[in-house]
């Protein structure tokens, strides 16, 4: 069973691949991977610190993205891709009638949904707003201490297929994304979603999109009608947060900042945190990181009323050339 995507020849001229990971396709994927067990060993740690960060209210947004089956097209709008706060915004402005089509169709499905669907579906503005700040509360809390991460990982996949496009040898790229998706040209099979149907592109293009939570099989949104995205799994390590390995960057940085260097790897640390991981005082943390953000490893931003330390694309692939051994 496969979903057949049908190009044209000006569908063919239109195929992009994403500049950036798409928060809102991101906050779905991971809410997938929240709600199951599986994938743990480079999913498990990300998994037990989120459950128990997240605040309780968060669990009726996640009746709208169960982990298997439909979840509600609307929750992952094409402006996704222009970052966060312009998919919240197109989130704010999803029309009456997509609301409703896309929470009848969840109904369909035997799932719990949250109290106040009702009133979402009818387009109730309140009940809108209230969607919106879940979701920025999930994504500060699950996603945003690990978006350097995220964002290292999809830089490298990207760059492993942007010569295919700048080669224009579109058959390249399309058959060496995923195992799950098969091209024979004029034909994109998308296979493992356990359903059969055709999508006919009819000139709209296609946008491919990695993902950093999206697990096992490529996926893609159900109504046919909405722009067209295929959504894949990044490959990842076994592990995210080994510490096994030689000690060469011990000898290279010093222990203590390799271990800084660690700390920050899998998400977005502050400096106090950074101190309890590795048994210094805040302000030797702080110049340690000082020292590692200007070699370029760490960057620092502002996170609402935190400041969060992340490993920088330089920084990540010293830390894989050490887990690798």
């Amino acid at each position: 069973m496969a979903v057949r995507i049908h190009f044209t020849d000006d569908d063919l001229a239109q195929i992009r691949l994403a500049q950036a990971p798409d928060p809102m396709w991101e906050a779905l994927l991971s809410m997938h991977l929240l709600q199951t067990d599986t994938a743990s060993l480079v999913f498990g740690a990300w998994r037990h610190t989120v459950r128990r960060r997240l605040a309780a209210p968060v669990g009726a947004l996640l009746r709208l993205a169960p982990p298997v089956g439909y979840s509600a097209d609307f929750l992952t709008p094409a402006a996704g891709s222009g970052g966060l706060d312009a998919g919240i915004g197109a989130l704010l402005s999803t029309p009456r009638q997509r609301l409703g089509h896309d929470l009848a169709e969840l109904a369909r499905t035997g799932r719990r949904l949250p109290s106040w669907a009702r009133r979402l579906a009818d387009g109730d503005r309140g009940a809108l707003t209230h969607l919106g700040r879940l979701y920025r509360h999930y994504f500060a809390t699950a996603l945003a201490p690990w978006w350097g991460r995220v964002r290292s990982r999809f830089d490298a996949e990207r760059a492993v297929h942007d010569r295919y496009l700048a080669d224009g040898d579109l058959g390249g790229l399309l058959n060496t994304l995923h195992p799950g998706l098969v091209w024979h040209r004029p034909v994109l099979e998308v296979t493992g979603l356990g359903v059969e149907r055709d999508v006919h592109l009819d000139g709209r293009g296609l946008l491919v999109l990695p993902s950093y939570f999206c697990r096992r099989t490529p996926t893609l949104l159900k109504d046919p009608a909405l722009p067209c995205v295929v959504v894949y799994p990044m490959p990842h390590e076994d592990a995210l947060s080994t510490t096994s390995g030689p000690r060469s960057l011990d000898a290279l940085l010093g222990r203590t900042r390799a271990e800084i260097l660690e700390s920050v790897a899998d998400r977005g640390v502050t400096t106090t945190e950074l101190a309890h991981d590795t048994g210094v005082a805040p302000a030797t943390a702080s110049h340690h990181v000082g020292i590692l953000r200007k070699a370029g490893l760490l960057s620092t931003c502002r996170a609402g009323r935190v400041v969060l330390h992340t490993v920088t694309p330089l920084g990540l692939a010293l830390l894989d050339g050490r887990r690798r051994g």
